[in-house]
């Protein structure tokens, strides 16, 4: 394998027990690509939140590794459930926070919070306060903050799941248009296979606890999508083939 062809992290025989007894992870490999967008599809409960928080350097495994190409984690930014914002500020410091936790002043800070704000269709609002908004909107503010570093990898932990479904694909798609522009790797957790074969190049389903890496899919899709792929026979396809693959992972048998 040259080095060109060495994965931005490798994680291998990862597992991961708690004090109660709990084994949330269990002999999980898995490669994280450049550029890719990765989705980890699995039943709630199945470790795909344990994965990215250990990715995130947020958790520690018990056994295994994770080996990063360079040596060491890069800048990562992390999206999770719930928007997490800071009531009093107002949506410019709330994106202005990891700036700010890295020493950048405030008037160094305007231009990328600015370039931010417009990623996420937000520059209108960027004296609005979290209660102001809308969950949405919310939403597109997290995303803002995590990307305004500019970070190599994004993590994204179900960000989308309490959202209404035409939120929710507004998002996909302004998600997909940022990631092209960022040339930004992202991790994203979910347990919609509508919304895995959509956003994703790669699926890896995990299997429930312990969780674990048991298939991994390719999506073969447009790198743009739009809605007409939502309707296209492929993606009708490959939403089956994950589905099949779910179904096999948690024990199911299809009839």
């Amino acid at each position: 394998m040259t080095g060109a062809d060495v994965p931005l992290l490798q994680m291998k025989g990862v597992g991961k027990s708690y004090a109660s007894g709990v084994v949330a992870l269990g002999g999980l490999d898995l490669d994280v690509r450049d550029g890719e967008f990765l989705t980890l599809l699995g039943p709630s409960g199945c470790g795909k939140s344990t994965a990215l928080r250990m990715i995130a350097g947020l958790s520690r495994q018990t056994s295994g590794s994770l080996d990063w190409r360079n040596g060491a984690r890069p800048d990562i930014g992390f999206v999770f459930q719930e928007p997490t914002l800071m009531p009093w500020a107002d949506v410019t410091r709330n994106v202005y926070l990891p700036l700010r936790l890295k020493g950048m002043s405030a008037h160094e800070a305007e231009p990328r919070i600015a370039a931010a704000l417009e990623g996420v269709g937000l520059s209108q609002f960027a004296k609005a306060f979290p209660r102001e908004l809308s969950g949405g909107m919310r939403m597109r503010v997290s995303i803002a903050r995590a990307l305004v570093t500019r970070p190599p990898l994004l993590l994204m932990d179900e960000p989308f799941a309490a959202l209404d479904e035409i939120t929710r694909f507004k998002l996909n798609d302004d998600l997909l248009a940022l990631a092209r522009e960022l040339k930004t790797t992202i991790v994203f957790v979910t347990h919609s296979v509508f919304e895995s074969v959509y956003l994703s190049s790669r699926i890896a389903v995990f299997a429930s606890r312990p969780g674990r890496v048991v298939e991994t899919i390719e999506v073969d899709a447009p790198a743009v999508r739009d809605p007409e792929f939502r309707l296209s026979p492929k993606f009708a396809e490959t939403c089956r083939r994950a589905s099949a693959a779910l179904d096999r992972a948690s024990g199911r048998v299809l009839a």
